[in-house]
């Protein structure tokens, strides 16, 4: 940042009094400009034994496939961000079960949560960003094309509980990938054990 949205002046960079961490300042109003991480929120969509999945008509990742999600709008619970998400994506409507997985991805300042839905029809279609939508069982998945680790991991999670016949709440860490390797390669695993 380098203009307050307040009152245009320019900012200075520095701890403010009674804080711990740097913050963008305006030395001519007083504002202080918090940046804090951002929530991208989908959904596992399921219809009997397949789940929906979005392939991506844009960057990053344009042409791999994704669970429909995105960025939580001001104003809006997660539940809401997730249904608003599937069918801004997906064209889908779906009822919101629970919470499925909440990955941390510090290295980005984002975290990344994920519903289990079960979708109400199968009047489903391409949204703007995507190129097309599709029904998958779990032989069909696409692991070399799936677009991000942490789709990746839920994907892995959602089908080893079903396997178990019992599903739960999965959260950990997602470390960055190694240098020079991939930002998006599905071979990561988390930087810290699964807490659930």
């Amino acid at each position: 940042m380098k203009y307050c949205s307040h009152c245009g002046s320019g900012l200075d960079f520095r701890i403010p009094a009674g804080d711990t961490l740097p913050r963008h300042v305006c030395d001519a109003c007083g504002t202080i400009h918090y940046l804090n991480p951002k929530l991208v929120v989908g959904a596992i969509a399921e219809w009997n034994d397949r789940i929906l999945l979005c392939r991506r008509a844009i960057e990053p990742r344009h042409g791999y496939w994704t669970l429909p999600a995105g960025f939580m709008e001001n104003r809006e619970s997660t539940a809401d961000a997730a249904v608003r998400e599937t069918l801004e994506e997906a064209c889908a409507r779906i009822s919101i079960g629970e919470i499925f997985t909440l990955i941390n991805v510090p290295h980005i300042s984002q975290v990344h949560v994920v519903y289990r839905a079960r979708l109400l029809d199968l009047d489903f279609a391409p949204g703007e960003e995507s190129l097309e939508v599709a029904l998958f069982a779990e032989e069909e998945i696409p692991w070399d094309r799936i677009a991000f680790r942490t789709i990746s991991l839920t994907l892995q999670h959602y089908f080893a509980d079903r396997r178990a016949g019992c599903f739960g709440f999965h959260t950990c860490d997602l470390g960055p990938p190694p240098t020079g390797a991939d930002p998006f390669s599905q071979t990561g695993k988390p930087s810290a054990s699964p807490r659930g």
